[in-house]
């Protein structure tokens, strides 16, 4: 597995396999090849875009939800988690270690859309015992991406 290729992937997917190529010494053919394998073993399983939603006038509001559940024998986890990860509303389910046992990140319109969502649907799912509830204020990086400033000098100028 080329972990330089993924890591080059992962920070700009958008990257030509040319220019990939000449970063890692390799030819066009090789890298596309080697792409075209990782993809097909399920060791990339999507590109996406890294979007500063924010910056958007329908901008959505984003909570991480700590989930306490008892595992179903035979099963763990991994029952719940199947379940929660259907909602189109779900964005990561995540097993942790500690106080809680999963963490799901969920985005909805507005404050209340969210807290619906986790009063009527998540809290309900039978073994989720219960929920907290953490609405996100401000993103300032997202999958390794910065998302504080803006790019423009915003102080303005001043003469005196």
């Amino acid at each position: 597995m080329n972990i330089k290729l993924l890591k080059l992937l992962s920070q700009d997917s958008r990257t030509s396999t040319a220019d990939l190529a000449t970063m890692l010494g390799m030819s066009e053919k090789d890298v596309c090849a080697q792409i075209a394998e990782m993809e097909r073993e399920g060791v990339i399983r999507g590109y996406k875009a890294v979007v500063d939603w924010d910056r958007l006038d329908n901008a959505y509001v984003s909570a991480i939800i700590e989930l306490k559940v008892t595992p179903k024998a035979g099963l763990g986890f991994e029952d719940v988690a199947a379940k929660v990860m259907k909602y189109p509303e779900v964005e990561s389910v995540y097993l942790m270690s500690g106080v809680y046992d999963l963490n799901v990140v969920v985005k909805g319109k507005t404050f209340q859309e969210v807290a619906k969502f986790v009063a009527k649907e998540l809290s309900t799912i039978e073994s989720v015992t219960s929920t907290a509830t953490h609405f996100v204020l401000r993103r300032y990086k997202e999958l390794d991406v910065a998302l504080l400033g803006s790019g423009k000098d915003e102080r303005g100028s001043y003469s005196f």
